[in-house]
């Protein structure tokens, strides 16, 4: 068995639904879900696994380190690969609060419950496990236009409070790994999209906006620069890296597709008027520009070579591949869309559940 935290948000779903329907999967090395089921994790997400004997969920806080190492010592896993993480830098801004609760306490609470359960092992058992965390190009800061792209060890210099709390994650994990001993492994990925992003990010709430005639809102100048990366193809350089990284190491994975904001949005536009044509005009009639967040990093690029050396994974989309999946994704998904946007879901958990500590096990 393997542990995921925050399985049912947008990369960890797409993790779950990947590793239970991967060629060659069997049920034999199940999956335990563990998510908190915040506003951005939906169970909604699994429905396509829901039924799959190897799927078991736990509705767990993280933050509760003898919850985790009570689920930790039941199951036995072989290894937690640890999503759970508030990511929305807007959000961070807003209330920096929640993000170093999520992802400084959270993950130290996980590495206590992993540092106790790996010191109860014994044989090939401890020598098996492994501890991967799940972290973001962001706690590299930002780059000037004709800088080389970020590598493993390129210096921290994080700028938003979202950045600084996963940068503080990732130094917890590499303590826990000198330190104590715990086989950890870490990747910094650049910007995800796909299916199950919730529609605050650029791509999906553009797609939405779109779609319901409303403003597409560009900060600044839309010339900020992100290395765009599908989750599908982040899945697999994960199952990868799980599969094969050496422990104590970190490994990049990018998508090798830096692209202005401005001509994301524009992408966006030119594939729904071809998708789904609007009367009125092109979808690009909306955009709009607004006032720069602050802190806004001009640009990220992620070098992977490393992962592509010496794991021999390399990103099988490019932007163009992967944003028509994406776009067509939610086109057929308009009832998801405006569920998670309207509250219903948040309202169902809480009167389907309570303060129960799980929800269905497979």
């Amino acid at each position: 068995m393997i542990f995921v935290t925050g399985g049912a948000g947008f990369i960890g779903s797409n993790f779950v639904v990947d590793w239970l329907h991967r060629e060659g999967a069997a049920i034999d090395e199940p999956v335990l879900v563990l998510d908190a089921l915040t506003y951005a994790g939906n169970l909604a997400n699994l429905a396509s696994v829901r039924a799959h004997p190897g799927l078991q969920f736990a509705r767990q806080d993280i933050c509760d380190s003898a919850a985790v190492l009570a689920l930790l010592r039941r199951h036995r896993p072989r290894a937690v690969v640890h999503f759970a993480a508030e990511s929305h830098v807007d959000r961070s801004i807003l209330g920096p609060g929640e993000f170093v609760r999520t992802n400084i306490e959270g993950t130290f609470s996980l590495l206590e419950a992993a540092r106790a359960y790996h010191g109860e092992r014994t044989g090939s058992e401890r020598d098996a496990f492994r501890f991967l965390h799940v972290s973001t190009d962001e706690v590299y800061g930002s780059l000037e236009e004709h800088e080389p792209a970020f590598t493993e060890t390129t210096r921290y210099a994080p700028n938003s409070p979202y950045a600084a709390s996963k940068a503080a994650s990732d130094h917890l994990v590499r303590a826990y790994f000198h330190t104590y001993g715990l086989p950890v492994v870490t990747t910094n990925c650049s910007n995800n999209y796909g299916p199950f992003q919730f529609p605050e990010k650029l791509i999906p709430l553009m797609i939405a906006n779109a779609l319901q005639g409303r403003s597409l809102p560009v900060y600044g100048d839309g010339q900020n620069v992100r290395d765009w990366l599908y989750v599908g193809d982040h899945c697999r350089g994960i199952r990868r890296v799980l599969e094969a990284g050496r422990p104590g190491e970190t490994y990049n994975i990018g998508g090798r597709n830096e692209v202005r904001n401005i001509d994301v949005v524009r992408r966006i536009c030119a594939m729904l008027d071809e998708l789904r044509p609007d009367g009125g005009g092109s979808y690009a009639r909306h955009i709009t520009y607004i006032k720069d967040r602050p802190g806004h990093d001009r640009r990220y690029a992620i070098d992977c070579t490393k992962i592509e050396r010496e794991l021999g994974w390399k990103p099988a989309e490019s932007f163009e591949t992967g944003l028509r999946k994406t776009i067509a994704w939610y086109l057929d998904h308009a009832d998801w869309v405006a569920e998670v946007t309207s509250g219903k879901y948040r309202a169902w958990v809480a009167l389907q559940y309570g303060d129960a500590a799980s929800a269905f096990q497979g």
